[in-house]
């Protein structure tokens, strides 16, 4: 059976084939670990969860190689390290043990690796290097940044302006750029700021690097599938992709690019100014793990999404019956097959469960999509839920 897959790059669905079928490469971007996951982070975490068992079951349990990072040093957790008054050590490890706890909780499969970006700066530090050894950096007032002239093609994945692009990266406006465009590679740091020595002052990584950097060092300089929410392809995937094919000399980084939907939270866009911000962690106090990836799989990966309380009770409600009528193991039919293999088509999917001949085809398709068919885990764990909660 053909797996087709949306590629951003191509903007078009396109069989695929791995660059070697015993070693089927994966990149996605995980957590900036400053504070809980909200629901929306949750959409990339199931989503590729679910590619990454089909692969598995396509390849070969062995023969998948999944990598999801962990962003441990961003302002984002300075600045809650500072506000709280505690190390950043302690604002990343007690986030990291809670993501862990929160995403267990959905039934997804640890990643193959999962590198900190804190454990590879000496990775980055020598690509940092090689781009300014090519051309493609400067160092700059304590700075080091990309030169985005220096790559013509720059913008493919995004498709977008260059009037555009400035105004959607939001870069800061600083004198020492040659270019407007043009991003931060590596920034000094000062006072309680994180920092490590490098030929360019004491300091710390910008953002995109590191996912280049950890990408490369696990994945190599051209991998099969980069996966992440659509807010990540501008500016931070782009931004991947020009440190990566500068450094490596490459004219792809990876050659699929995956982006899942954005979610919205009934009907509205989700913010802590609308009151709507919800976190896995919340969500879990009230619903079962399952239900929350059941009700996620239930839009395909591409739409956008909109997370309602009747969405939630709706899917409650026909992931039990699924239990109920599934057997204890079996081997899922074709037409679960067929729609996950056309561009990870969950929806599909789900409507084929309900045709299901057997109880063990059920349980089968059931399996394949990462959920335990045991009714008992389906408990709720408070009977009043409104939709504040959700």
């Amino acid at each position: 059976m053909t797996l087709t897959l949306y590629n951003t790059l191509t903007r078009r669905k396109e069989p695929f084939t791995p660059i070697d079928p015993k070693n089927v490469r994966m990149y996605v971007c995980g957590p900036t670990v400053y504070d809980y996951a909200h629901i929306g982070n949750a959409r990339p975490i199931i989503v590729f969860d679910v590619l990454f068992r089909l692969l598995r079951h396509l390849y070969g349990k062995t023969h998948v190689t999944y990598v999801r990072n962990i962003t441990d040093v961003d302002d984002k957790i300075n600045a809650r390290a500072a506000r709280e008054g505690v190390p950043i050590a302690d604002v990343t490890e007690r986030t990291i043990r809670q993501f862990h706890e929160d995403i267990a909780a959905l039934g997804v499969l640890e990643p193959t690796i999962e590198p900190r970006a804190t454990q590879h700066i000496s990775q980055m530090i020598e690509m940092i290097r090689a781009l300014i050894e090519k051309g493609h950096a400067y160092e700059a007032d304590g700075h080091v940044l990309f030169n985005v002239p220096s790559m013509p093609d720059y913008g493919q994945l995004s498709n977008r302006s260059r009037d555009e692009m400035i105004a959607g990266a939001r870069v800061e406006v600083a004198a020492y750029k040659k270019d407007p465009a043009d991003f931060v590679l590596w920034k000094p740091s000062t006072g309680n700021e994180p920092g490590w020595e490098s030929p360019w002052g004491f300091g710390r990584p910008g953002w995109h690097i590191e996912c280049s950097a950890m990408s490369g060092e696990y994945l190599g300089k051209v991998f099969d599938i980069h996966g992440g929410g659509i807010d990540l392809q501008f500016p931070h995937h782009e931004n991947e992709i020009a440190q990566s094919r500068c450094a490596h000399g490459t004219d792809v980084m990876a050659n699929v690019w995956m982006h899942n939907g954005f979610l919205q939270v009934e009907g509205e866009k989700m913010s802590k100014s609308l009151g709507n911000f919800i976190t896995i962690h919340e969500l879990l106090k009230d619903w079962p793990g399952e239900v929350l990836k059941f009700n996620m799989l239930r839009t395909h990966y591409r739409q956008p999404i909109d997370w309602t309380l009747k969405g939630l009770t709706e899917s409650h409600t026909v992931l039990r019956r699924l239990y109920e009528r599934a057997g204890t193991k079996g081997e899922p039919g074709t037409d679960v097959f067929e729609a996950l293999c056309d561009d990870l088509n969950t929806p599909a999917a789900i409507a084929s469960l309900h045709q299901a001949s057997t109880a063990e085809m059920l349980a089968g398709g059931l399996s394949l999509l990462g959920f335990s068919g045991n009714p008992a885990s389906l408990e709720k764990t408070t009977d009043e839920t409104d939709a504040a909660s959700i």
